[in-house]
């Protein structure tokens, strides 16, 4: 079983940087899947990774909420940042390009509609709610030669 670090991330800005340490250590082929109930920070995550990774705090990274997925050409490479919560399987993946985007950094939010198709050597972050506002509970697992840096 892979190991398994929990973080309490009190603020936005203790949010903000477990995704700039978690963009450094992107690279093609990674997989990050973000768990957990509806306002529990995915978005917020996927986002604060994205616009580290990119360099621009101010890249504009709309949720894929409707369009299901959003692409960024990012200095690491593509990234592609997946919504999945309107599926109701991995039925629909082929059509939104899954295959191509693996071959880049995917950020997959409701992970569980991947079925078969999530790939088991991702990163496994699964984030809930705690009492104070903006804060979270992090769960992060799998990537055992990385998992050390990104908690450090």
């Amino acid at each position: 079983m892979p190991p398994t670090v929990t973080l309490d991330l009190p603020d936005l800005s203790a949010t903000h940087a477990l995704a700039a340490r978690l963009a450094a250590l992107l690279r093609a082929g990674d997989a990050v899947l973000l768990e957990g109930p509806l306002g529990a920070g995915k978005s917020e995550l996927a986002r604060a990774v994205l616009r580290a990774a990119a360099g621009d705090p101010a890249l504009e990274v709309p949720s894929p909420t409707f369009t299901l997925v959003q692409s960024y050409d990012l200095p690491a490479g593509a990234a592609h940042h997946f919504d999945l919560y309107r599926l109701d399987g991995p039925g629909g993946l082929a059509e939104l390009g899954w295959d191509e985007a693996r071959e880049g950094i995917v950020l997959v939010e409701w992970p569980d509609r991947l079925g078969d198709l999530a790939p088991p050597d991702a990163l496994r972050i699964a984030l809930a709610p705690l009492a104070a506002e903006d804060a979270r509970r992090a769960r992060l697992s799998g990537w055992d030669a990385r998992l050390g840096a990104l908690v450090a």
